[in-house]
């Protein structure tokens, strides 16, 4: 018996900046998780993540992600690789961690 589908988040990482980008639901690209579609159905994530993998010119190695509704119905990762992925660089003072 197949699994039941969980909502997911598109990402996938900035072909020139290396950042991690998420999809929004106009079907452009962000850098906060907070910005992206939550998707709850499957057939409609199956059909994004083939747009997102065509933009080649903008994206590397796009795929679907865990994801869940938070408290405010914004996502929030359920890994703890894409909360990781989402923070930036495991080092400090730089990227991500520098702004915060």
């Amino acid at each position: 018996m197949p699994r039941a589908f969980t909502p997911k988040v598109i990402t996938a990482n900035h072909l020139l900046e290396g950042d991690v980008i998420y999809m929004t639901d106009a079907g452009e690209w962000t850098r906060n998780l907070e910005d992206a579609v939550l998707l709850t159905d499957e057939a409609d994530a199956d059909l994004r993540l083939i747009e997102a993998q065509q933009q080649k010119a903008i994206t590397v190695g796009a795929y679907l992600a865990d994801a869940k509704a938070g408290t405010d119905g914004r996502p929030e990762p359920t890994h703890f690789r894409e909360e990781f992925r989402r923070t930036g660089p495991s080092n400090y003072h730089h990227g991500k961690q520098a702004e915060a």
